[in-house]
């Protein structure tokens, strides 16, 4: 029976190992091109985090704001199903995993609380980021549709987050203004 956590004043799915199985087994760390999601989509980019280093508190946490919603913007008019995973990374001391006593999933070795939720919440859920972990913004480090149609993975240690899915969708994210300039495209 799947674990449940509450939160909003509604009972959310937690998820297993059985969920993100498909990606874990499908992705080759070998390979020249490594974005953590695997292979199998029709297309792939890398879409670069803001480079927030010289900015203000106030403007780089205003900046970090504008790229997570156009990110959502983005994955949200993909035709198809608004149930996502969302996944968040336990990765240092001041990162919210929003479920903090939420049974973790390994994925990569490295452990997540999954959710399985929508845009909203993968807006809101996770305080805005401080410090070091600041340039990661409120986003989860792992976003999939519950169908499986396209994933993003932004790891710790990367400054770009990893994105899969129809041509249509990676073409959206090069269209966006907002994304756009920071996008490049990739072949697995």
């Amino acid at each position: 029976m799947p674990q449940a956590r509450i939160k909003d004043g509604r009972s959310w799915r937690i998820g297993s190992a059985a969920d993100v199985a498909w990606i874990e087994g499908a992705v080759d760390f070998s390979a020249p091109t490594v974005t953590e999601v695997p292979p199998g989509f029709a297309a792939y980019c890398r879409l670069e985090l803001p480079d927030l280093r010289y900015a203000r508190r106030d403007e780089a946490a205003a900046a970090q704001a504008a790229h997570d919603e156009a990110v959502v913007d983005v994955l949200r008019a993909a035709p198809g199903s608004h149930s996502w995973w969302l996944g968040y990374l336990e990765y240092g001391t001041g990162v919210d995993l929003v479920f903090d006593d939420a049974p973790r999933t390994s994925l990569f070795g490295w452990d997540f609380v999954l959710v399985q939720a929508g845009p909203k919440q993968a807006l809101r859920w996770r305080s805005r980021p401080t410090g070091p972990t600041a340039s990661k913004g409120a986003l989860p480090d792992l976003i999939f549709r519950a169908d499986r149609a396209w994933m993003l993975f932004t790891s710790w240690d990367d400054f770009w987050s990893g994105i899969g899915g129809s041509e249509d969708l990676i073409g959206a994210f090069e269209r966006d203004p907002r994304l756009g300039p920071r996008v490049r495209l990739l072949t697995l």
